[in-house]
């Protein structure tokens, strides 16, 4: 066995989360070693399926991290504005510009954003990245924990952050409990080129007639492009079609709104669950992401709220003062600062899930987002709300 190196944080996960948190750290000038068991995919003219709409908090953060600034302008889209269509009547339109924000949020692909990251990381530190590696077990302890990797190796930490996304294995190890509830839905994802220019706008429809219960999302790529998020229970007959049926199903879906399409990604699927975790952090451990929690993708808000953890344990890590990075006391005022924000977010798409999944709530769900879409004021505080971190 090798010698045991020690660092003050082992950040296990390298996604968009996990890497943010490495760099956020290591920024700190803390001792960092992020592992990750797969190698980020290196950028290439093909378009990514897995996009995220990055809030203008989550942007800030990245550009303090000095990420941001890596990415392609030319394969970034901005969204001014959001068009919902409810089941029946019912309409409700998000403007950046009536709301006073320069934009709702900004398209990106996961691949490009991820590659960015760990250049930047690799540029402060380039030992700070075990790639491919993965955590078999970890020996718990106070003030240091010993995690035993796939290489044989092992790696003292002060502080194990866990990365892992929704099936974490790190949460398991440490014995923290959750509950999964599955919506029965899959997440269908695709790109395509479009007839008709989207103007930077993203359009959704909950529940549209020939598919009750659905939520299909249009979101704006650069150009005549669009990517599609389309929720629903029948994604297997979806996967099953050709090309050309599927794409009939997704122009017909989406009423035409950006005319023809000509499909440019295979499309894929992703299970739909809401995941809440009972305990965020333990001594020497804090999940972040989709390990710490789970929600619905219809306001594309899950990556967001998993730079608000990253946000918020890079101010509390901060003002540590002499304590371990592990330190019980300061991580339990991470998990505090985080509850709310995430219990907001996790209880607002769990409500909006099932009023449009409830047969008997058409009517008055329909005139309450019309009666929204009349309110200035509301809908701009939801917007001012939905662009920065709740801390």
């Amino acid at each position: 066995m090798s010698a045991t190196p020690s660092c003050q944080a082992a950040v296990i996960g390298g996604g968009l989360v996990g890497a943010a948190t490495a760099l956020a750290l290591l920024k700190q000038g803390l001792r960092v070693v992020l592992v990750e068991q797969h190698p980020a995919p290196i950028p290439s003219d093909a378009w990514d399926t897995r996009i995220y709409a990055i809030s203008p908090a989550s942007e800030a953060l990245l550009r303090d991290l000095g990420a941001w600034q890596r990415m392609d302008a030319t394969r970034l889209q901005a969204i001014y504005r959001m068009d919902v269509q409810g089941d029946t009547h019912g309409h409700i339109r998000f403007d950046a510009y009536e709301s006073g924000v320069s934009r709702l949020a900004t398209i990106v692909e996961s691949g490009r954003l991820q590659f960015a990251l760990w250049q930047a990381i690799a540029e402060l530190d380039e030992t700070a990245l075990r790639c491919p590696l993965k955590v078999e077990s970890i020996d718990w302890g106070t003030p240091v924990s010993t995690l035993q990797l796939s290489d044989s190796s092992s790696l003292r930490a002060e502080l194990v952050v866990a990365a892992d996304g929704a099936q974490s294995k790190i949460r398991g190890l440490a014995g923290l409990t959750h509950r999964t509830l599955p919506y029965q839905q899959h997440g269908v994802v695709a790109n395509f080129a479009c007839e008709l220019p989207h103007h930077g706008t993203a359009f959704q429809w909950f529940s549209p007639a020939q598919h009750p219960g659905d939520i299909v999302a249009y979101l704006p790529l650069v150009g005549n492009r669009i990517s599609l998020v389309w929720s629903t229970r029948c994604a297997e007959a979806l996967l099953a079609l050709d090309a050309g049926d599927f794409t009939r199903q997704v122009e017909s879906v989406g009423q035409m709104r950006v005319g023809k399409l000509d499909l440019l990604t295979p499309p894929a699927a992703f299970p739909l669950q809401l995941i809440r975790v009972d305990q965020t952090t333990a001594p020497g451990l804090v999940l972040v992401g989709d390990a710490a929690h789970g929600v619905h993708p219809l306001a594309g808000q899950g990556v967001n709220l998993g730079f608000g953890d990253v946000a918020a344990l890079r101010a509390v890590l901060a003002k540590r003062g002499l304590a371990r990075c592990g330190d019980e006391r300061l991580l339990a005022r991470y998990a505090r600062q985080r509850a709310l924000p995430v219990a907001q977010m996790q209880g607002t798409m769990h409500g909006l899930f099932h009023l449009f999944n409830f047969d008997g709530a058409s009517a008055p769900r329909n005139a309450g987002i019309t009666i929204l879409d009349r309110l200035g004021f509301a809908k701009s505080a939801l917007v001012r709300e939905a662009t920065h971190f709740s801390q």
